[in-house]
Order: C-alpha cells, then sequence, then structure tokens
C-alpha cells in the first residue's frame, strides 16, 4: 500500500522503516509563570521550545504532585512548534489577542500557545468530543491562566462568530501516520479510504472556521499526518478557496525540520528518522485585508454583589484584571477586559468553562473552588498553608483522609495544602480531623505508590 505518498524514504512492507526504528522522544515543557524559578532535573533543551526538555525516560508522572499542581505538561517535542510559530507571528505585538484553538483535546497545544501569546490575550479552547472536552477543560484548569473559555461542540458554530479571532489553530484530525511509531492502533486503523475521508473532514473544519478569523489574521494548521492529501493539497485548497497568503516561518535548518514535497508553498514536516520528536505537518496562512485585532473593552465589574462576592474578591490578586461574576450557587472570575466578547461566545457555543472558578455558595458558607489553587490569580496570604510531603501529598491527590500538620496552631476553616511551596489544593480544617476537597474527577486511582517521588523538575 501506498502509505505515504511522496514520502522521501521508499515503503517497505507497507511502512518506512524510518518510521519502524528508535524510540518516541519522552519531554515535558514547563508552565512560564507557575514553574518560575524550576527546572527539568536533567535532558537536552527541545531546540523550537525554551521551556520544552527531552528526559532520558519517562517516569511516572501519574505520581508526581508537580504534575497535578500544572507546574510541566507531557507533550510530543515536535507539537512545542507551535510556541514558536505563535512567537513569530506575534513579533512586535504586546497588545492581548483574541485565540481560538478548535481541535484542543487535551490540551499541550493550548497551554503552549497561553504561554507564547501576549500575556492577556483571549483563548478559546474548542473540542468536539465531550470526554476529550472534559480532559481539555482540567488541563487548563491545571495551567491556571485566567483568560481561557473552554467550549464543546462542533466547528460549524464558529461560523456566527464573523472575524473574532486574531489567530485560528486548528490540529485537525487525521489519518494519524505521524503516530504510527508509539500507536499500533494507528497502524491498524490506516487504508486510502481513511486518507480520503480525513482530508474531506478537514476541509469541513477550514471552512467552518475561516470566517471567524478577522482580517488580516492568522491560520495555523496542522496535522500529525505525512499524506500530501491532508496537508500540502489542504494548504493549497485554502489558497485556491478564500485567497488565503503563505507564511513563511523561516525555522532554521539546524531544527532538521523538513520543507513541504512536491510544492513551493512554505510549510514544516517533521519526520522522526530526522530529528527527536514524532510526525507533524504544520503550515501557516494570513486572512487577506489589513488586520483588525479585536483587543476586547476595560469595562466595569459587573454582576451581583454581595456579601459572598466581597470576600471572594478578597482571595484574588489585585490588579488581576478580573471581574467577579455569579452563576448560579458558583462565583466566577472572567477577565474584564473580554467581557463583552464571553458574553458573544456563550450566546453561540457551549461554554464548559470560562475564567477562573472561584467558589462555590452553599448556605453561609464560601467554599473556594480548586480552580482557584491551580490559578495565578489566587492572593498570596490570605489562606493558612500546610506544607506537606511526599507521601501525604500522593495521599492527598487520591482523596484520602489527610491530616493538617501543625493543626492546633492553624485556625479551623479552609487551608490551602502546598507540596514544595506550590498549592495541591483545599481542605476544611475541623480541628481532630480534615475533610479532603481534592476534586473527586481529578484523584489519582492506583494503588500503587512509589516509594520515591519521580525526579522531574526541582528548584
Amino acid at each position: 500500500m501506498e502509505l505515504i505518498r511522496s514520502y522521501e524514504a521508499p515503503v517497505m512492507d507497507g511502512l518506512p522503516d524510518e518510521l519502524r526504528s528508535g524510540n518516541p522522544s519522552v519531554a515535558i515543557r514547563m508552565n512560564r509563570t507557575k514553574a518560575a524559578g524550576l527546572h527539568a532535573v536533567s535532558g537536552d533543551m527541545v531546540p523550537w521550545c525554551r521551556d520544552g526538555r527531552y528526559l532520558p525516560e519517562r517516569e511516572a508522572f501519574t505520581f508526581d504532585p508537580a504534575f497535578h499542581q500544572g507546574l510541566y505538561y507531557v507533550q510530543d517535542p515536535s507539537s512545542m512548534i507551535i510556541g514558536e510559530v505563535i512567537h513569530r507571528i506575534t513579533a512586535g505585538t504586546a497588545d492581548p489577542l483574541m485565540y481560538l484553538d478548535a481541535c484542543a483535546a487535551p490540551g499541550g497545544k493550548t497551554t503552549a500557545a497561553i504561554d507564547a501569546l501576549p500575556y492577556g490575550s483571549l483563548v478559546v479552547a474548542n473540542e468536539f468530543v465531550p470526554q476529550r472536552a472534559a480532559v481539555l477543560r482540567d488541563n487548563l484548569m491545571k495551567w491556571g491562566y485566567p483568560s481561557v473559555v473552554v467550549t464543546q461542540g462542533d466547528t460549524s458554530r464558529f461560523r456566527k462568530l464573523a472575524g473574532m479571532f486574531d489567530i485560528v489553530a486548528a490540529d485537525v484530525p487525521c489519518s494519524g501516520e505521524g503516530m504510527m511509531r508509539k500507536d499500533d492502533e494507528a497502524v491498524a486503523q490506516w487504508s486510502p479510504a481513511l486518507v480520503d475521508s480525513c482530508a474531506a473532514l478537514q476541509r469541513e473544519i477550514v471552512e467552518n472556521l475561516w470566517g471567524a478569523l478577522a482580517p488580516g489574521g492568522y491560520f495555523i494548521y496542522s496535522t500529525c499526518t505525512f499524506n500530501r492529501s491532508e496537508d500540502e493539497e489542504n494548504l493549497q485548497w485554502m489558497i485556491d478557496e478564500f485567497g488565503a497568503e503563505p507564511v513563511d516561518m523561516q525555522f532554521p535548518k539546524e531544527w532538521m525540520i523538513a520543507s513541504g514535497i512536491n510544492t513551493v508553498i512554505p510549510c514544516g514536516r517533521f519526520f522522526p528518522h530526522r530529528l527527536r520528536g514524532e510526525g507533524l505537518f504544520v503550515g501557516v496562512m494570513r486572512k487577506p485585508d489589513a488586520p483588525v485585532s479585536r483587543r476586547g473593552q476595560r469595562v466595569s465589574k459587573v454582576s451581583r454583589q454581595d456579601k459572598s462576592t466581597a470576600v471572594a474578591e478578597a482571595w484574588i490578586t489585585p490588579g488581576s484584571g478580573t471581574a467577579l461574576t455569579v452563576d448560579g450557587d458558583r462565583i466566577i472570575a472572567l477577565p474584564a477586559r473580554w467581557l463583552p466578547d464571553i458574553s458573544a461566545l456563550r450566546k453561540v457555543l457551549n461554554c464548559m468553562a470560562c475564567g477562573v472558578e472561584v467558589a462555590t455558595v452553599k448556605g453561609k458558607d464560601l467554599i473556594p473552588a480548586h480552580a482557584l489553587a491551580m490559578s495565578t490569580i489566587l492572593r498570596d496570604g490570605v489562606f493558612p498553608v500546610a506544607e506537606v510531603d511526599y507521601t501525604a501529598a500522593v495521599a492527598y491527590l487520591r482523596r484520602e483522609a489527610v491530616s493538617v500538620l501543625g493543626g492546633d496552631d492553624i485556625a479551623k476553616g479552609y487551608v490551602l495544602m502546598t507540596y514544595k511551596g506550590k498549592p495541591l489544593g483545599w481542605v476544611k480544617h475541623l480541628g481532630n480531623r480534615a475533610n479532603n476537597l481534592y476534586p473527586q474527577s481529578l484523584r489519582i486511582l492506583s494503588g500503587h505508590v512509589p516509594l520515591e517521588p519521580p525526579r522531574v523538575v526541582e528548584h
């Protein structure tokens, strides 16, 4: 079978030898905001990502509190290119932008985009599959960035948001040829019919999203496959159909990113036998006409103001640029400058999460939300803090009963549990015991606990 059309290596037994050999690289990308002062224990830097590090071997990330604290993200090195692409197309731009990641789960490229965009940009992350959208929501919550909207649904809904986004990224569903070295299912499911089906779906997705891109805005198109039908030919289709203007990213030659196959359109191909990463294709298109950036409007704080919101407001770092709103029994911190745009999004999209959930009102009690503990807007010194060791941290993450160290010296009420000085989540300290408030959906399910913590990051 012709697995990779116009692939630069011969096809042998249906799969190029280059895709059979070698082991997939393991890499992490540090959270630029939350992990300041931390670094990977070992490993070379990913050439196209200053926050990315190769690891010598795969660690037991599930049992690393730093992973659950959102201090790093485990990601294929090739996929980290999204941050470099955004750096290049926003060079010289300091004003916040509106960014759409249209096929975002599980969140690796979205978190990379968050760290690369001008601070204060509004990031909208969408996923079609509900279960994957839930994972996306959780991963973005851990990353802690406050100006995020997570949506779930078909990309056709974005047709109603004409010219709204400065940058649209679509890592579209594909035939998965670039994952064949590490995913046997990708090999088993491949067929020429799958390639044709994926190419048609990809064009439908692009057509749904193109109108939501502002004039002068940038469309980042990527796949994890090799064939030209889903890659170069779709870029050519964008040129023919929409008048899209190709953008040359001018990746340095030493990165060993290959150019396109049988095309003059600038694009990048990541081949596993040329560099340390899995298969990836990326191209950037600019929408014609002068750029029109939607940078949001500063507005006064809105929504019902009562005793609960006044208390919750004291939990947030002053100058964070957020506005507290009330949604049922929840208090939400939304980016103030983007309130009109978020309102417009909510009218069209199924919004699973917006901004940072700060608290839940339960009778006279105000329960701090886990998202607040994970966020970068939690005000220092507002809550008492209890530092725990590794064993206690894993017990907490498994949602087991925990003790508050120094309990006699800590006032009863909500206490922020920390590990190595970084937040883990909340407990309600009752004096002789503490209620573990770690979210049930996030808990570690495995009963195995390593004797020693994984060594991934350190001060």
